[in-house]
């Protein structure tokens, strides 16, 4: 009934330039996160991601760099309930250092406050907060002397000098089959993210691919 009413609804809403999103029911795994966001694909995708890493067993931890309140932090513990999730942020906004590359480039003004979020906000969200290692600070400082590798990575700093770090400091230390989420790439708000990535491949000679989520994501694939 409800595959009925969805042939039949979503050729009308093409009509008027909106698009009706399928539900993952087809793919018979029940999805681990939470699936019913206005960010449906970048959400949907990041389950997809899971399924395959999941199915092909590949080893790694997980890294967000950028948690803000822990929204999008909180779905990968709940993805990888079982794995170490590392989480790079200041939890009180943008770092000034940073915000001076970006207004010299004239990427953006990096006037945007994020400092209303918390240590405690952010794992009070988590599943498993127990597999949380917390690294408050300024990246890439903070990254300093772990010792790890990586199954999937959220770069979700808005600017262009985290983003940037964050892509040469993670991809040597992504598994094979592994997979960095960048945000932002196609957000005109935050210019200086879709620079960093496009220069960092320029760099390496690596790929990437992006998804018509809400704010313009784009995902590599190691």
């Amino acid at each position: 009934m409800i595959k009925r009413l969805f042939r039949i609804i979503a050729p009308q809403l093409e009509r008027r330039n909106a698009y009706l999103s399928q539900s993952m029911v087809y793919n018979k795994i029940p999805p681990k996160i939470d699936l019913k966001r206005a960010d449906f694909v970048r959400y949907a995708t990041l389950e997809l991601v899971r399924q395959e890493i999941e199915r092909r067993s590949i080893a790694g931890s997980v890294a967000e760099v950028g948690v803000y309140k822990g929204d999008f932090a909180s779905q990968l513990n709940r993805c990888f309930p079982d794995r170490k999730l590392y989480l790079f942020d200041t939890f009180e906004g943008f770092d000034t250092s940073d915000v001076e590359v970006e207004r010299a480039k004239g990427y953006s003004t990096g006037e945007q406050d994020f400092s209303d979020t918390s240590v405690d906000l952010v794992l009070s969200k988590m599943v498993t907060p127990q597999q949380c290692v917390v690294r408050k600070g300024f990246f890439p400082e903070t990254a300093k002397e772990i010792d790890d590798t990586f199954v999937f990575v959220s770069l979700d700093a808005d600017l262009y000098q985290p983003i940037y770090e964050g892509l040469n400091y993670f991809y040597p230390r992504l598994e094979s089959g592994g997979y960095i989420f960048i945000h932002d790439v196609n957000n005109f708000e935050y210019k200086g993210a879709r620079q960093a990535l496009v220069q960092f491949c320029a760099e390496k000679g690596v790929g990437f691919v992006p998804i018509a989520d809400y704010s313009g994501t784009a995902i590599i694939c190691k």
